[in-house]
């Protein structure tokens, strides 16, 4: 969780306005491609990454929460749950 309020409002509204260091930028990039056009990820999305400095373990672990997340909001979707918003202000 951040004591950014800031940060996480322009996370929320738009990633790519947000003020990142360059490996989350590259890190949010490749988990947005990764959703919205997968069959478009190729192998220089991942030795962006590693260029970044992100380790095959760190890679594979982005790959299989993103993934996840993908995965269970269909789910959720194509059975018309409801879900909490867990993005309201408490």
């Amino acid at each position: 969780m951040s004591e950014d309020d800031e940060l996480v409002s322009r996370l929320k509204e738009d990633y790519e306005t947000a003020p990142l260091c360059t490996p989350d930028r590259v890190m949010l990039d490749y988990a947005h491609k990764l959703t919205v056009e997968p069959w478009a990820v190729e192998e220089n999305d991942v030795a962006a990454l590693k260029e970044k400095g992100f380790s095959e373990a760190a890679i594979l672990d982005i790959n299989q929460v993103t993934g996840y997340f993908a995965f269970v909001n269909r789910l959720a979707q194509g059975l018309g749950v409801e879900l909490e918003d867990s993005w309201s202000d408490e």
